[in-house]
């Protein structure tokens, strides 16, 4: 195993622990808002801390972006862990199952590593560049659809962006009316790993964040997946608006998605 990954590895699990007990005891967390529909309980902190812990006892020069704490600098600027400890923390709050640890590292603005940890299966997804993608110890690998029409396709409502709640209801119609069913499950890391394992053939969301992205990325493309932004091109980072699938699902959402974007879209 890739040495990075296996401390990529070894992080979300340690992060999957701290969530897992805490998730038998709901009622004992902390909960307190960061903006408009926007949650942080004390469990996403310490879960950060456990990945931060793993990563500077191997790396402790390496720089790390962690949705909860923001950039922990280290001397080496080359090497960047992005993380989201837990990405889909409404869900959890909740005790709804389904959220997942998310862990990208980057080289020089590239993505080598990236796992997404989903602590109630007991799914690890995880990739390097150029050596493929895998579900635990199995090669995963995109869909083989090649038309929406008969395609389950993943999305996530834009509710901490409600200006652009139009536009998006808009775009959800459309492509509801060309495909089998959809789902919104309310974790885009692992929308993203489920495409890369073939269980969604596609999906698409507005707003999204950097640790909520670059993981599941690297796991689609590594599986097959094209990912783009909502005009094709690939500044769906710097926007946080993306299309995965498989190419020809790609190609189709971004057709149906294109004429139907606000100007604040098109970016």
């Amino acid at each position: 195993m890739h040495p990075m990954l296996t401390i990529a590895v070894r992080a979300a699990r340690a992060a999957g622990q701290t969530i897992m007990r805490a998730y038998t005891e709901l009622d004992r967390i902390e909960v307190s808002t960061k903006g408009v529909n926007d949650y942080v309980t004390n469990v996403d902190k310490e879960a950060e801390a456990a990945i931060t812990y793993q990563i500077r006892k191997s790396y402790p020069d390496h720089t790390i972006i962690g949705e909860e704490s923001g950039e922990n600098a280290g001397t080496n600027k080359d090497f960047m862990w992005v993380i989201d400890p837990l990405d889909g923390t409404s869900n959890f709050i909740k005790g709804i199952p389904h959220f997942s640890v998310s862990i990208a590292l980057q080289y020089k603005g590239k993505t080598e590593v990236a796992v997404v940890y989903d602590p109630v299966r007991e799914e690890l997804f995880s990739a390097v560049r150029g050596k493929g993608a895998k579900l635990n110890d199995f090669r995963v690998r995109v869909g083989d659809a090649n038309e929406t029409t008969h395609g389950i396709i993943a999305t996530g409502f834009p509710f901490k962006a409600r200006q652009h709640t139009e536009t998006y209801f808009n775009m959800l119609a459309e492509v509801f009316n060309n495909c089998a069913d959809v789902r919104r499950t309310g974790s885009a890391a692992l929308d993203l790993a489920y495409v890369a394992a073939g269980r969604f053939d596609g999906m698409f969301e507005i707003g999204l964040k950097p640790w909520d992205i670059l993981a599941g990325d690297l796991i689609c493309r590594e599986a097959g997946a094209t990912v783009t932004d909502f005009v094709g091109g690939h500044n769906y980072v710097q926007t946080g608006n993306i299309v995965a699938g498989s190419p020809k699902i790609t190609i189709s959402l971004v057709k149906t998605l294109r004429p139907l974007l606000s100007e604040a879209l098109k970016r």
